[in-house]
């Protein structure tokens, strides 16, 4: 039996869109005292939070329109008045597509923020890992909590950002980041108190809007790879330099993020395995179909009966009856199997000015309710992480013909103990399209690097031997 919880949220644009510091003493939330007049909007307002927004583009934009549309809501909600005082950016020249709030400057220095005593809370979605820190160590220096959507710089530096936290004790100060992790899908809250009391064996999600944009279109409107990437590029999915996405590498981070949540345990994230959709072909679709399946790139991380945990992001075979085989075009999925819940599933939108946004609104909002969390990484533990990972694979092999290469492959897969499940041959249209299709028994990660290797020694192989795994053990159940 599966739990579904689907939240679903529409995006109508998908663009993405220093030195040690003297801490201040700070008003704490706890102590702004509720205005006799509900809409005391002042200036000097004692029940105003004052939010300092750094990047004024696509999702600060969005962030300061909701803010306008629901105030009224938020006053009720939070008996505070959120109000924008500040939106640093580099060009206070460049027009605006939001009306900048009462009371509100735009403003070029992070300092102008930084070192305003009144700011109470920090959103940073500039992006970068860079300028971006600086501005968020700076600003929990500082005593105020940080609102982030940055993902990176969460998975790059995150015993950082924790050992910070801990020295700055239990205060006022708070981090928080929904939309650093699949945008507007609130997987990161859900993280740190839904599987409190629950034990988590196994997250398999597409946590990349883009690329699952990009295998839809090869898959269901038989587009080639180059095809797929320039439409994502014409409609904004993709950066200019897409590798970050194309690569696996944008999954990678949120992945890491994910794992430390949900097994306690900060990997360096050049120790999981990444691939991404550049190798995939036409054919690697048509052999999934006549699997009764498609291709996903997935993020996976799964605790084994030793205890120890693996991961990796790859293009992965899915079945069409599989939960994530139909979450299509941009949208994100991310499908937790724990022990108490058995199988909780996420989508929504995973990128975009609105989602993104929504998110960021949604931590703003709890700030500003006094809730706290001493612990926004959930705790350590002493899980293990292992450097490798068991599966049932699906190869493809191009080749110039000759007589004997079955008898070759199956060979070398006797050599390192990899079973063969099954052979998959396609008429063959054209000899520069010549492939067939191997799909193994369950089998370690590094056996079938090894089988691969052996392979690509052979005189007939051409080119690198493409792999990836099968999503579920049981895929022809």
């Amino acid at each position: 039996m599966r739990f579904y919880l689907t939240l679903i949220a529409s995006a109508l644009t998908h663009p993405r869109g220093v030195s040690s510091f003297a801490p201040n003493v700070k008003r704490p939330f706890s102590t702004i005292r509720p205005s006799s007049s509900p809409n005391a909007l002042s200036m000097s307002d004692p029940d105003a939070i004052n939010l300092g927004i750094f990047g004024g583009g696509t999702v600060g934009g969005g962030i300061v329109e909701i803010l306008s549309q629901k105030s009224s809501y938020f006053r009720r909600l939070t008996g505070k008045t959120l109000r924008v005082r500040k939106i640093c950016v580099r060009d206070a020249s460049k027009p605006r597509d939001f009306a900048l709030p009462d009371g509100c400057s735009i403003v070029t220095s992070y300092d102008d923020i930084l070192d305003d005593d009144e700011i109470d809370i920090a959103v940073e979605v500039m992006g970068g890992t860079t300028d971006a820190k600086d501005v968020v160590f700076k600003a929990l220096r500082a005593k105020k909590s940080v609102v982030t959507a940055n993902k990176a710089l969460i998975a790059k530096d995150l015993p950082e950002i924790e050992t910070l936290l801990t020295e700055l004790g239990e205060g006022e100060t708070q981090f928080r980041y929904e939309a650093a992790v699949c945008g507007g899908i609130p997987i990161i809250r859900s993280m740190q108190s839904d599987f409190v009391g629950d034990d988590i064996k196994l997250m398999s999600g597409i946590i990349n809007g883009c690329t699952n944009f990009m295998l839809t279109a090869m898959d269901r409107d038989k587009k080639s790879y180059d095809e797929a990437l320039e439409q994502a590029s014409k409609l904004g999915y993709a950066e200019a330099d897409p590798t970050l996405d194309v690569g696996g590498f944008d999954a990678r981070s949120k992945l890491k993020i994910l794992m430390r949540l949900a097994y306690g345990i900060d990997v360096d994230e050049n120790e999981i395995s990444c691939r991404g959709i550049t190798e995939l072909t036409k054919i690697d679709f048509e052999y999934a179909k006549m699997l009764g399946g498609t291709i996903k790139l997935l993020g996976v991380a799964e605790k084994n009966d030793d205890g120890h945990v693996s991961a990796f992001v790859s293009p992965c075979y899915v079945t069409n009856d599989d939960p994530l085989s139909s979450v299509n075009g941009a949208t994100n999925a991310i499908e937790i199997v724990s022990k108490n819940l058995v199988s909780s599933i996420y989508i929504g939108q995973g990128a975009g000015r609105y989602p993104t946004a929504n998110s960021c609104i949604n931590d703003i909002v709890a700030l500003a309710k006094g809730d706290k969390t001493q612990l926004p990484f959930n705790p350590k533990s002493e899980t293990r992480f292992a450097n490798n990972y068991s599966s049932v694979f699906f190869l493809r092999l191009n080749y110039r013909d000759q007589v004997g290469i079955t008898r070759q492959v199956g060979e070398i897969c006797e050599k390192h103990d990899v079973s063969i499940h099954s052979i998959l041959q396609n008429p063959v249209q054209k000899s520069q399209d010549s492939a067939f299709a191997i799909v193994t028994e369950k089998v370690e990660y590094a056996a079938i690097l090894q089988v691969l290797a052996d392979i690509e020694a052979l005189s007939w192989c051409k080119g690198k031997p493409f792999y990836m795994p099968v999503l579920r053990e049981n895929w022809q159940a």
